[in-house]
């Protein structure tokens, strides 16, 4: 069956999918596809009564994915805010970025200043050479 995510909870890991009136329930162990579900997404599904199994992304295999976020402006924001996890933020690492900004802190507090700047600048040169290639989603960067 086709139908749409209607919701998503990644914290339970469970979701819900609305197609034709129906509404399908799943969770993320049925989940198919390599990206994590986001609300809104298109998807194929088997269905068994009202549980939703063996969910992929419609479209996913029939093109490839359309970069959306620029490579430049990642890594600018990350040599000069990496510190906050701008740049990472930007990409969609939510909890890297959340990560890089407690790692501040606690660098910030014990003295060790002289740090905090380090993880910003290795990141924006691997943004300018290409190795960090893809946003969180996977799809490449412009």
């Amino acid at each position: 069956m086709i139908g749409q995510i209607e919701s998503y909870n990644p914290d339970s890991q469970t979701g819900t999918i609305k197609t034709e009136g129906a509404v399908f329930t799943f969770h993320l162990e049925d989940w198919v596809a390599d990206v994590a579900p986001d609300e809104g997404d298109d998807v194929s599904f088997d269905a068994e009564g009202s549980i939703a199994s063996n969910i992929n992304l419609v479209g996913a295999y029939l093109e490839p994915p359309k970069a959306v976020k620029y490579k430049y402006l990642a890594a600018v924001l990350s040599v000069f805010l990496g510190w906050s996890g701008a740049a990472r933020l930007y990409l969609g690492f939510y909890r890297l970025a959340f990560f890089q900004a407690i790692l501040t802190v606690i660098l910030y507090t014990s003295g060790a200043q002289q740090f905090i700047m380090l993880w910003g600048f290795i990141e924006g040169i691997l943004l300018f050479g290409g190795h960090i290639n893809k946003d969180a989603k996977g799809r490449p960067l412009k």
